[in-house]
């Protein structure tokens, strides 16, 4: 279906940074149709406990797909625990081949406390050069912000709020309705 025939579901910004030994992943919480703000108070960060083992994971995209990944994904950590990179390696194989799960629309950022990991429906499994990514309709400016940050004394988790809102100033899609998780090393 194109943009023209549904106008599509927009509304997220997800940033994950990792200094100081911990990893911070925020999410704004604005859910958007069209040019409409549907709900300002969507909860897109979510902390894990696949078999005892704690991860937290952020989402853009469709909800309900990213539902069924970080499903998946608790099932991939529960058959490998404490093997995130393993885990998410092999969910990014599926996702790419499996026909069902090649419709799903969203991307995860996904951390353990020592990595951090975006998984994509091409089959990747990215972690970050500088220490910080993001994803959503305000990712790039999430991203952009976050790394200009991170040569300051300030914490990953003020880093991850001070980039989200400069993204939530520039792109409409994002509010400053934040969910913040903290994990550390």
């Amino acid at each position: 279906m194109s943009e023209d025939q549904f106008p599509g579901w927009h509304g997220t910004t997800i940033i994950g940074v990792k200094k100081g030994g911990e990893v911070v992943i925020a999410g704004d919480g604005q859910v958007s149709l069209g040019q409409t703000v549907i709900k300002g108070t969507a909860r897109k960060v979510r902390r894990l406990n696949p078999g005892g083992y704690e991860i937290v994971a952020g989402f853009a995209g469709s909800t309900a797909d990213a539902f069924t990944l970080l499903e998946r994904l608790e099932a991939k950590l529960e058959a490998t625990p404490g093997q995130l990179a393993r885990a998410s390696v092999e969910l990014a194989k599926d996702w790419r081949t499996d026909k069902y799960l090649q419709k799903l629309e969203a991307m995860l950022i996904v951390s353990d406390g020592a990595d951090i990991f975006v998984i994509t429906g091409a089959g990747d499994v990215l972690e970050p050069e500088h220490d910080v990514t993001a994803i959503g309709s305000g990712g790039n400016y999430a991203l952009a912000a976050g790394r200009a940050l991170m040569d300051t004394d300030l914490s990953a988790e003020e880093v991850a709020r001070k980039a989200m809102g400069i993204a939530g100033d520039i792109c409409v899609y994002t509010n400053g309705n934040l969910t913040v998780e903290t994990i550390k090393q």
